[in-house]
């Protein structure tokens, strides 16, 4: 689950650095865009439209006249976007007076020489001031400015659009590389324009072929298992059945029992290897029937006491179990839970030491019809950095390296394996002391 949310990561984190620098750039060429025509626009002011403005407001001027007449004043703000405030000994008058005080263009020629652009000064020493009418730019420039921010937008929405339709094969390759390590090879990933691939489309059809020669190699292994395994059957079936016909003297028992216990141990390796490949098997089928958990936990329980008890007499071993008084028989495989509850409760008393507390079992009912069996033992435990390892095929910790003490490394993993069958969880972590096993069984949907 950590990896695949790892994968789910850093899919989203490429596409929002994909998106994040096309903003980048976007806003980097506009703001280019933006000082560029600045700097054209102050240069073709200073060269040409200055001047042209300059004799246009001296025109204007005239027009008002000297003194300045009002009536001319009024006729020209009437057919022109104009602002006009005359100020003097004998008249002061605005043109719209009901609009705020505006600050007038300014030009610098030099220290001392500052004078206002758009000001002319009659004969008779009245002042005219010309400007841009309020009026006239909170109309036509205002709907323009919408129109612009409208266009902005719309155009950033259909570059989002764009870029994500560029990017939707790296969903597509995510989700192919998704199935693929979860062992579904039965959907290739989708090709964009298969005939004539682009760079993603080359990657997609690299991970399919990668993909099919994955799954030919998984089949092959998992055929040459199947066939080892059921040849070593017949073998070991006669090697025991000649060795129980050897003669029970004194001399030759030590020898027929070490060579039984080997044939025992072959005999649960072929069997084990056998049931792991049909539970890893995509088609695996459960023979589901009303199954009594607690009572099939106390029938293990009895089993394995018996099998783990000393030769010497000294008694079986203590196992702990919390049962629940009255739980509904859930559909389960009755063959594979007795599996999953033997191993585990092997597990914990081949790693229990002696004056350690007992192992204990227990099954609790959840929420929702679902029921979790926790298996504990009180050992030494295992490094942190193996926990993740725990429950994968052949996989010992260092601590439990011997035949006695660890297995080789596929009862765990027929655990998970049995688990993940009916369609629940196995998650391992460290109890200090000890280590916890625990396995959720969901409701069964018909």
């Amino acid at each position: 689950m950590a990896h695949r949310r790892a994968k789910h990561a850093l899919a989203h984190s490429l596409r929002v650095k994909l998106v994040a620098l096309f903003v980048v750039l976007a806003l980097t060429m506009a703001a280019a865009f933006t000082f560029g025509m600045q700097a054209a626009i102050g240069a073709s002011w200073r060269a040409v439209a200055k001047p042209l403005l300059t004799d246009y407001v001296d025109r204007l001027a005239a027009d008002i006249g000297s003194p300045p007449s009002t009536a001319k004043a009024l006729a020209l703000t009437e057919h022109l976007p104009l602002s006009i405030r005359i100020s003097g000994p004998q008249l002061n008058w605005r043109s719209h007076p009901q609009e705020p005080e505006l600050d007038w263009m300014y030009d610098d020629h030099g220290p001392g020489e500052e004078y206002k652009f758009f000001q002319r000064t009659t004969a008779d020493g009245h002042r005219v001031q010309f400007g841009i009418s309020v009026q006239a730019w909170n109309q036509k420039p205002r709907f323009i400015g919408w129109v612009t921010l409208t266009t902005l937008l719309l155009l950033t929405w259909v570059a989002y659009k764009w870029v994500r339709r560029m990017l939707r094969p790296l969903d597509d390759i995510r989700a192919g590389a998704l199935r693929f390590g979860a062992g579904d090879f039965a959907q290739n990933i989708p090709v964009r324009h298969a005939h004539h691939p682009d760079e993603l489309g080359e990657l997609a059809a690299t991970i399919n072929t990668m993909g099919t020669d994955i799954h030919q190699m998984l089949e092959a292994k998992r055929t040459l298992l199947l066939a080892i395994s059921h040849e070593l059957r017949s073998p070991l079936t006669r090697a025991r059945l000649n060795t129980e016909l050897l003669p029970e003297s004194t001399e030759v028992q030590p020898n027929r029992e070490a060579l039984l216990r080997d044939l025992a141990l072959m005999r649960d390796l072929v069997t084990d290897l056998l049931e792991s490949e049909r539970l890893a098997s995509p088609h695996a089928a459960l023979h589901r029937e009303a199954v009594d958990l607690p009572a099939l936990v106390r029938d293990v329980v009895c089993e394995l006491q018996i099998a783990h008890a000393q030769p010497d007499g000294s008694g079986a071993p203590s196992i702990n179990t919390t049962l629940p008084a009255a739980l509904p028989r859930l559909p389960l495989d009755p063959t594979r839970m007795r599996l999953l509850v033997r191993n585990l409760l092997d597990n914990a008393l081949r790693h229990s030491h002696e004056g350690s507390a007992a192992p204990r079992i227990e099954v609790q009912p959840l929420a929702g019809g679902a029921v979790q069996i926790i298996v504990r033992d009180f050992g030494p435990g295992v490094a942190d950095d193996q926990i993740p390892h725990l429950g994968q095929p052949f996989f010992r910790p260092d601590a439990a390296r011997t035949r006695e003490g660890g297995g080789v490394g596929l009862g765990l993993y027929l655990c998970r394996l049995v688990a993940q069958a009916h369609g629940g969880s196995f998650a391992v972590r460290n109890a200090q002391p000890g280590l916890e096993i625990v396995v959720v069984l969901p409701p069964h949907k018909a």
